[in-house]
């Protein structure tokens, strides 16, 4: 039913620093910016305790997807992932490819940017998938995570970082929520693996004898603009998925275009899943007509048909 995820929203404290963080340190360019309130998008959010000082979309240079919306607003929220544990359920990572990671590593370094560890981490998935990985902290509580597929096309920028690939979702419920992106979003499942050992219990961060369930839902030839569903085995996190609406700070939601929002809905009443109509005539983001949803774990998406 639907392609890669368009933009992820994320709430900020400072839209200059975030702005700072993305395109001086990872290369993405600024698209489009205003300043001041913008009453259509809280509308559309509901949102009425706090005013929107200003929005920026972000995106990797020649990418279609995987783009970032931006918003500050005029009061300090709350982090979706404040003092959250490595296994409570949230949005929790964004990951961003690059071609060299110990040599984007060393020169990030060299600016002063630091690391969760002081080594990157190597290793290998069930499905053959040889990759490495280094997180880092990004703005509003963020994680974000540099990750090289050893082997695999390089990142088509100068810089050497490129999109958004998955956004990491911590789930408990796996079976639900793939079901839910295979049969509701219709996307496709491109890595289906159980992640296990040493190695992996140190790259996370886990307690000894923890494993993964890691699924990745993408479009079919898109690297960019994926879900990641991670259930972390023999741990229980909290729930922070309510945390994670507008007017928070850190990732909110993630954002699709649909051509037909007629057939969209359809597919959305005959699947019997719960949505609501908006429409965004917002400043910076305008749709014809907009709906509301949530993944079972609690995500929400909104799916917007163009203006």
């Amino acid at each position: 039913m639907l392609t890669a995820w368009s933009w992820v929203s994320i709430g900020t404290n400072d839209l200059a620093a975030a702005c700072h963080f993305w395109v001086d340190t990872l290369g993405f360019e600024c698209t489009d910016r205003i300043e001041g309130d913008d009453l259509g998008l809280r509308d559309h959010w509901q949102l009425t305790d706090r005013l929107i000082c200003r929005q920026a979309m972000l995106q990797s240079p020649g990418a279609a997807c995987g783009a970032i919306h931006l918003v500050e607003y005029d009061t300090a929220a709350e982090t979706v992932r404040q003092d959250a544990a490595v296994f409570d359920l949230c949005p929790k990572n964004l990951d961003i490819y690059v071609d060299d990671l110990p040599r984007r590593m060393a020169e990030l370094a060299a600016r002063g940017v630091r690391f969760r560890n002081d080594q990157y981490s190597e290793a290998v998935s069930p499905d053959g998938v040889h990759f490495r990985e280094i997180h880092m902290a990004g703005h509003d509580d963020i994680n974000i995570v540099l990750l090289q597929i050893m082997g695999g096309d390089k990142p088509p920028t100068s810089s050497g970082f490129y999109g958004v690939g998955p956004l990491v979702c911590i789930v408990s419920d796996p079976a639900a929520e793939k079901a839910f992106y295979r049969d509701v979003m219709g996307l496709s499942l491109a890595h289906d693996n159980i992640l296990a050992g040493p190695e992996i219990e140190q790259m996370i961060g886990l307690p000894a004898g923890c494993a993964l369930e890691v699924s990745i839902w993408a479009q079919i030839g898109q690297s960019l603009g994926e879900v990641e569903l991670v259930t972390y085995q023999g741990t229980q996190g909290t729930n922070r998925y309510p945390r994670a609406a507008p007017g928070a700070r850190g990732v909110t939601h993630l954002n699709w275009w649909v051509e037909d929002m007629a057939d969209w809905v359809d597919h959305l009443a005959h699947l019997n899943v719960p949505f609501k109509r908006s429409r965004l005539s917002g400043r910076l983001i305008q749709s014809s007509e907009s709906v509301l949803l949530h993944s079972p774990a609690g995500l929400r998406i909104e799916v917007h048909a163009q203006a």
